[in-house]
């Protein structure tokens, strides 16, 4: 880990619909230099310019899927998140409007996608591993749907709502 780590933040968007809310999730592209292809929220380092991670959050949902701040309302907070990579990651849950309309950035992402938060929240669709990580061995976990795994540092903020 870098000497002193680096502050990032990540939008949670929520979007209620009949059915329930689902949670929107980009795959980052594969020509990317670091996590190509993974499955991700939109975020990324807290900026000088940004009043705070919920600031960051919303700017970097802007550059990366086109979500403008009309159509997302402030919903809170879930706890920082270390990566091993060096990051702290804030991540801000925000409510999105349903009507809500993309504009991809796709040299970042390669797709925007949606997955019910309960099948998230329900314990039956997690897949448990171990990952060692320096000297320290961790038990994770996975959350596979249809053809894409959430996991890593993704998985580990959704599974703090449950």
């Amino acid at each position: 880990m870098p000497p002193r780590p680096v502050h990032a933040a990540v939008l949670i968007p929520l979007i209620a619909h009949d059915s329930g809310y689902s949670v929107l999730l980009t795959q980052r592209s594969t020509g990317l230099k670091d996590h190509a292809g993974q499955i991700s929220f939109p975020g990324g380092r807290i900026e000088a310019s940004d009043a705070d991670a919920w600031d960051a959050a919303l700017r970097e949902a802007h550059e990366e899927i086109g979500l403008t701040e009309p159509f997302v309302e402030f919903a809170g907070y879930l706890p920082d998140h270390w990566v091993g990579t060096g990051f702290i990651v804030t991540p801000v849950v925000g409510f999105v409007n349903p009507l809500y309309e993309l504009r991809i950035a796709t040299a970042e992402v390669h797709d925007v996608f949606e997955v019910p938060l309960d099948y998230i929240l329900d314990e039956a669709n997690h897949r448990a591993r171990m990952r060692r990580m320096g000297e320290v061995t961790l038990e994770v976990y996975d959350i596979p749907f249809g053809q894409r795994m959430i996991w890593g540092a993704t998985a580990g903020m959704l599974l703090t709502f449950g």
